[in-house]
């Protein structure tokens, strides 16, 4: 059985699969040359930190930020930026949805996404943001 690590992050990545179906995803990839017109959408992840810990029974408290980056492009009729605030809008009611992840975090928050544009000479226009998932969770062990 996977560690609870490593189920919490393939849950943000199923959660953000079924929020933007659309969309091109990956986990710990390189940014892509190109952007499909669904966009992408890529999930680090990240470092569980240093826990709280807690004794009798000991219990390791994790506040694990996963980041997550969203590339949207311009599309016909609509600019880069609509089409990243709607990918953003929608990843902020999946997690609303379902802050816990089924049972497998305590809580689950997003964090505000910083932007930036990506233009390049003679491509799109598009537009990044990352945000960071910030899944808190209690285990048994460190490593699991």
């Amino acid at each position: 059985m996977s560690s609870t690590r490593e189920r919490v992050i393939l849950a943000v990545v199923a959660l953000l699969r079924a929020a933007l179906p659309q969309a091109a995803h990956g986990r710990n990839e390189a940014k892509p040359r190109t952007i499909p017109n669904g966009g992408t959408i890529t999930v680090d992840d990240g470092v569980p930190g240093t826990p709280e810990v807690t004794l009798s029974p000991a219990t390791y408290i994790f506040e694990h930020e996963i980041p997550v980056e969203i590339v949207a492009r311009k599309g016909p009729g609509e600019t880069a930026e609509a089409r990243l605030d709607a990918m953003l809008q929608a990843i902020g009611a999946a997690v609303a949805a379902d802050r816990t992840l089924g049972g497998l975090c305590d809580h689950l928050e997003v964090t505000a996404p910083d932007t930036e544009p990506l233009t390049g000479e003679g491509a799109a226009v598009s537009r990044s943001a990352v945000l960071g998932l910030v899944a808190v969770y209690g285990t048994t062990d460190p490593l699991n």
